[in-house]
């Protein structure tokens, strides 16, 4: 697959797949999380969610991109940062590699993944 850098808004992007950062458990989250769950569908992005059940931290899983210009939306589920030395590195790393991995095996050949993915790790509620 190759690389190629575009600016646009997530939502808008023409792609075989496009990825986004997801709770363990299916529920909206923010940001561009809930861009991509509006612009798609969100009741029934989020009833196809729900079939997949939990994802584990480091994992992704795909459903119908619903009313995006996609075939599919990859939710992949960031680490929570403790301090950078409980293996957040390598989860983060796990959820661009699964990700991708999932587009190949979907037969995907553009995917679109955000800009600021890696800025996505989930900070503990303070």
């Amino acid at each position: 697959m190759p690389f190629c850098i575009i600016r646009n808004d997530i939502t808008k992007v023409t792609a075989d797949a496009i990825v986004t950062t997801a709770n363990p458990q299916a529920r909206i989250g923010g940001g561009t999380d809930s861009a991509i769950h509006q612009a798609a569908g969100a009741d029934a992005l989020l009833a196809e969610r729900r079939k997949l059940g939990d994802i584990p931290v480091g994992q992704a899983a795909a459903t119908s991109a619903f009313g995006l210009r996609a075939k599919y939306i990859i939710h992949t589920v960031g680490p929570v940062w403790q301090g950078g030395i409980h293996g957040e590195e390598a989860a983060l790393r796990s959820c661009y590699e699964q990700s991708l991995y999932l587009a190949r095996k979907l037969g995907c050949e553009k995917c679109g993944v955000p800009a600021d993915f890696h800025r996505r790790i989930q900070f503990p509620a303070r």
